[in-house]
């Protein structure tokens, strides 16, 4: 279908990027690799905080922060992922890298969870605008290439991952995105970058924050923005 290309686009030029970082990794020193995972553990927390504090209200998001990880927690969403993770890493992976089920989890939800993964959707889905998709496909490649580098191939898999949820967000924004109101969008705009704030902290070892448990507090700001 037409309405998915630019989902398609940025799941192809995310697996790229992987690619070459699995190209790069054999030739980076162990202190290097280090290096770059915490500096981009410092770019993923400046673009969490920077989307974080565009909500209008604080309310909704302590509030679908709580209800996300109460679901999530009790789900094990992490736990499912990681297990995955896991699961693929010995049906692909001859090599035991033990960062494999990580690399997935964690490049995964960086390039899920922001607000170009919403906006772009609700973009495609209603005016078969691609340019958002395409942004973020260059974002993307880059972020993928340099998780790569420090986590593995697992990464590379966050690929179909990618396309599958944002294909998702797509089809469902070019049926129902006129349920959604712009407080709405800002407002799981906001919930999302404070999730990838929590996958900065955990790319510089400051938290273990199980990442994967508060992913479906992103959704929750549509259920609260009817009442508040």
């Amino acid at each position: 279908m037409m309405v998915l290309l630019g989902a398609l686009v940025n799941a192809v030029a995310t697996a790229a990027g992987g690619f070459v970082g699995l190209f790069l990794k054999k030739g980076i020193p162990d202190r290097i690799k280090n290096g770059l995972t915490t500096a981009m553990g410092l770019c993923v927390m400046i673009i969490g905080v920077q989307g974080a504090l565009k909500t209008e209200n604080f309310l909704i998001m302590i509030i679908s922060i709580c209800i996300g990880v109460v679901i999530g927690e009790w789900i094990d969403i992490d736990g499912k992922m990681n297990k995955f993770g896991n699961f693929l890493q010995n049906k692909l992976s001859k090599n035991q890298d033990s960062t494999f089920g990580e690399g997935f989890a964690t490049s995964t939800l960086f390039i899920c969870t922001g607000a170009m993964a919403i906006v772009g959707a609700i973009e495609a889905g209603m005016k078969g605008d691609f340019t958002t998709y395409y942004a973020k496909a260059i974002l993307d490649c880059l972020s993928v290439m340099i998780f790569t580098t420090t986590l593995g191939a697992g990464c590379i898999l966050s690929a179909p991952a990618l396309f599958l949820y944002q294909g998702g967000l797509t089809l469902a924004a070019k049926y129902v995105s006129f349920l959604l109101t712009d407080q709405m969008i800002n407002e799981m705009s906001a919930v999302g970058s404070l999730i990838i704030i929590a996958i900065g902290l955990n790319m510089l070892k400051i938290t273990k924050i199980k990442i994967g448990n508060f992913v479906l507090a992103t959704f929750i700001p549509i259920i609260l923005c009817l009442f508040m």
